[in-house]
């Protein structure tokens, strides 16, 4: 039963395809239009037919109406009720032979609704009234179609136009002197219908044929262009390629190209930043490392040394080891921050109170380059963050600009805020950034000046840190800087935490 189950399911995720949907379509298009104008000309023929028919046989009971009336057929029956006699056989006989020709029935009614003839012979002397009838009386043909019960009836009057006047003078109107209701077959039209019917379904067949497999070859080449994007991605995954893809068949093709190619660049530059950055670790780690090394077998090299040179050499190796213990400490903030699944501890805090702590602690580091630490703030910032995160933004930021400053110069922190979001400005006077640095600022490990990095011991991982602290936050950061002219950072935040 499970199988069956998923076999169904399978065929329904079929059905899903764009291409199962093309082919539907196609099908839905060609097939319905085809049986709509099939049945239409059916129904156009079969009233064409009955027209046809009804108008030849109109014309043959118009004639036969003449000879009813040159031959004087309902003159006396009309005016003593007495029987006819001079041409009976020979308008009788052709009366048959109309029914006969026809496979139908003729009935003469006269002026007073009785009915005289009756090829049938079962309705004779009967009074016949109907509507149809009434009408010719009063000059009116009339015509029906019954399809359901197979037959046409139709009325024709026998009109008189040569009747005179008491005074014997000509009286050109027309005067009805009796009804002829014919009933005729439709088996002609009928047999006719079936063999068209049957010309029609094996030609209906053969389009079904032709359009199935029409639908089916455009359906597919409707696709390939959607099926070469879904090839070039499985080679991609499958890793047998790494190249952009490029399929300009459809606008619709060239929007998912796109998007796949960026997100391989991404995919790209971050394998390069990955291998970079165990690159950049092997290296920073094993720098202090060769360090103490160096340093603890020239102490074992040699004898006898005085207690000064033997605590000169171990206060470097505990500095390396202070180095080493920084950045595993900073990497091990990175990796946390890089988890995205990584849930932000918010409480409502006082962006002031934390700026203004932050900077307490920083303080002494600012005095020993007497470099004068500013904070301002024109109103009192209240914001949803995390804590932690945003005191390693504030410390990072601000700890970067008294490092990377000048003797006896200035940092200024500048908070503030608006309905929706607050910013934070940190602005030293510092050499500055290069402006072909500014781009890379944020990677890990890089740094603009390497050996004075080294001298105060940067690992080249804070800005990177504060970064992914800021876009966890769904704020942005940004950096203005010119060489010999200090640099600013900005960060803006929203004050209430954003989720989703």
């Amino acid at each position: 039963m499970k199988k069956v189950f998923s076999e169904i399911q399978r065929h329904l995720r079929g059905l899903r395809s764009l291409r199962s949907q093309i082919f539907v379509l196609f099908i839905v298009i060609g097939i319905i239009p085809s049986f709509l104008v099939g049945q239409a000309i059916m129904e156009s023929y079969e009233q064409r037919a009955v027209e046809q028919r009804i108008s030849t046989v109109q014309n043959q009971l118009l004639i036969v109406a003449n000879h009813l009336i040159s031959n004087n057929y309902l003159a006396s029956y009309n005016s003593s009720d007495q029987q006819y006699s001079v041409s009976e056989e020979v308008i009788e006989a052709e009366l048959e032979m109309l029914s006969n020709l026809y496979e139908g029935r003729v009935i003469i009614i006269g002026s007073n609704c009785k009915v005289i003839k009756d090829t049938y012979g079962i309705s004779e002397g009967k009074i016949l009234i109907s509507e149809a009838v009434i009408k010719c009386f009063k000059g009116q043909s009339t015509s029906r179609y019954d399809a359901e019960h197979g037959y046409i009836e139709m009325t024709t009057p026998i009109v008189s136009t040569t009747d005179r006047n008491a005074d014997n003078s000509a009286n050109v109107t027309p005067v009805v002197q009796g009804v002829m209701l014919t009933s005729i077959s439709d088996d002609s039209i009928v047999s006719t219908m079936e063999l068209l019917n049957r010309k029609a379904l094996i030609l209906e067949a053969l389009m079904i044929i032709a359009i199935v497999f029409l639908a089916f070859a455009i359906s597919k080449w409707l696709v390939q262009p959607f099926q070469r994007v879904t090839d070039a991605i499985h080679e991609v995954k499958a890793g047998y390629s790494d190249e952009s893809i490029a399929v300009t068949e459809y606008v619709e093709t060239v929007h998912i190209v796109e998007a796949f190619n960026q997100v391989l660049e991404r995919m790209r530059t971050l394998d390069n930043s990955r291998q970079e950055f165990v690159a950049n670790v092997s290296h920073e780690l094993k720098t202090p490392m060769a360090s103490l090394k160096v340093l603890a077998d020239s102490l074992l090299a040699q004898d006898n040394l005085p207690v000064e040179i033997y605590r000169e050499f171990m206060e470097d190796m505990v500095s390396e080891i202070d180095r080493e213990n920084q950045i595993i400490t900073d990497l091990l903030a990175l990796v946390k921050l890089d988890k995205k699944v990584q849930e932000l501890n918010i409480a409502t805090i006082s962006m002031n109170d934390l700026v203004e702590l932050i900077l307490k602690r920083l303080r002494p580091l600012a005095r020993k380059k007497n470099i004068e630490v500013v904070f301002e703030s024109d109103r009192q910032v209240i914001a949803e963050v995390d804590e932690v995160k945003m005191s390693l933004v504030v410390t990072n930021l601000v700890e970067n600009a008294i490092k990377y400053n000048e003797e006896q110069g200035w940092v200024k922190v500048v908070l503030n805020a608006d309905h929706q979001y607050f910013t934070l400005e940190v602005s030293d006077s510092g050499p500055g950034i290069p402006e072909e640095s500014l781009p890379h600022i944020y990677e890990r490990f890089y740094r603009v000046d390497k050996s004075h990095s080294r001298e105060i011991g940067g690992t080249g991982l804070g800005l990177a840190i504060t970064k992914s602290a800021v876009l966890m936050h769904r704020g942005s950061i940004m950096v203005s800087s010119r060489e010999g002219e200090g640099t600013s950072f900005w960060v803006k935040i929203p004050l209430n935490h954003v989720t989703g």
